[in-house]
């Protein structure tokens, strides 16, 4: 009989996890140790790491709050990350293996959240729903993200129109290393007086994650007359561009600064990768979607995926027992 066993992540296992990554399904940095450790201050790290018969097959990227375990709620997405020869077989597994430890330690719940599947490497290998779906979990959260496969781009006459309007006003695009002008200028001021937060990075940690990945994060400005207007912030993985953070000012309408921003990344820097991701349109935990900021998004061709967050009861390992028949 295979045999599973989990070992709880330490820092001495950070090479063993970070090269894991590298035979791995997906294809983000996030799940990186230098990614995921920049925030350890906030959140009591529990990660997992899954092997069969001694070798590592599958993380779990996870923090612990009480007695719930989270797939780590300081990263955009997570779920069960594994090899990616793995067969559906051995995730119903992994899963029930997790399940089984988590509860032998005394959790009481695991709350697990999707990975969308333009991150992955095989699209169609990605059976978390499936089991949540047997393990009787509840759909705490369902989050749309605005996704562009780019060789379907299409723009509707508003966003042309708004390019337009950028070269007639004489925008300057340019991507630049420092993150001051966009945090301070644009984006800290739109988010306090439209939703009253904050980032969730700050501009010291956007710069020290710049700092450690240089070629991963990247920031574009737009430029009126020498002063900045709309930028937007790119985590980027080899085949999707994602919008981490997207802002204009005031004349953002009036100058076209967003669309001029957006043509110049759609058709020019970021053409050649198969997806933009332009993020979620979600407010209030999911339970509505700002329809201006959605209808933007699909101006450029983008529709949406949904990615969901559901919470399992981790003494229902047991019915994956008879999965299959």
């Amino acid at each position: 009989m295979q045999q599973f066993d989990i070992k709880l992540y330490q820092s001495q296992l950070k090479e063993n996890w970070n090269n894991f990554l590298s035979e791995s399904n997906q294809q983000s940095f996030l799940f990186l140790r230098d990614f995921m450790d920049y925030h350890s201050d906030r959140f009591k790290d529990f990660s997992l790491m899954i092997y069969k018969e001694d070798k590592l097959i599958a993380l779990l990227p996870a923090n612990k709050f009480g007695d719930i375990v989270h797939s780590h709620q300081g990263l955009t997405y997570g779920g069960l990350i594994y090899k990616s020869s793995l067969k559906s077989q051995d995730a119903v597994s992994i899963l029930k293996t997790v399940l089984e430890y988590l509860a032998g330690n005394g959790i009481k719940n695991l709350v697990i959240k999707e990975l969308p599947f333009v991150f992955l490497d095989n699209q169609t290998n990605n059976p978390l729903a499936y089991l949540c779906f047997k393990l009787k979990a509840q759909l705490q959260r369902m989050d749309m993200h605005s996704i562009l496969e780019l060789k379907f781009k299409s723009y509707n006459r508003s966003r042309k129109n708004g390019y337009k309007r950028g070269l007639k006003n004489n925008l300057v695009l340019k991507e630049v290393n420092d993150f001051e002008d966009f945090w301070d200028e644009i984006l800290i001021p739109n988010l306090d007086n439209k939703h009253d937060v904050k980032p969730v990075h700050s501009l010291e940690e956007i710069q020290l994650l710049k700092s450690r990945f240089p070629d991963q994060i990247r920031q574009f400005n737009v430029y009126h007359n020498g002063n900045i207007v709309a930028g937007t912030t790119i985590f980027e993985t080899k085949h999707v561009a994602h919008s981490q953070y997207i802002s204009g000012n005031a004349d953002k309408n009036t100058l076209g600064s967003l669309d001029f921003l957006h043509h110049y990344l759609l058709e020019g820097i970021f053409a050649d990768k198969t997806y933009f991701n332009f993020g979620i349109s979600n407010e209030n935990n999911g339970q509505h979607i700002n329809e201006g900021l959605q209808y933007w998004k699909e101006g450029f061709g983008a529709r949406s995926i949904t990615q969901g967050f559901y919470k399992i009861d981790t003494a229902n390992y047991k019915l994956l027992e008879d999965f299959y028949i």
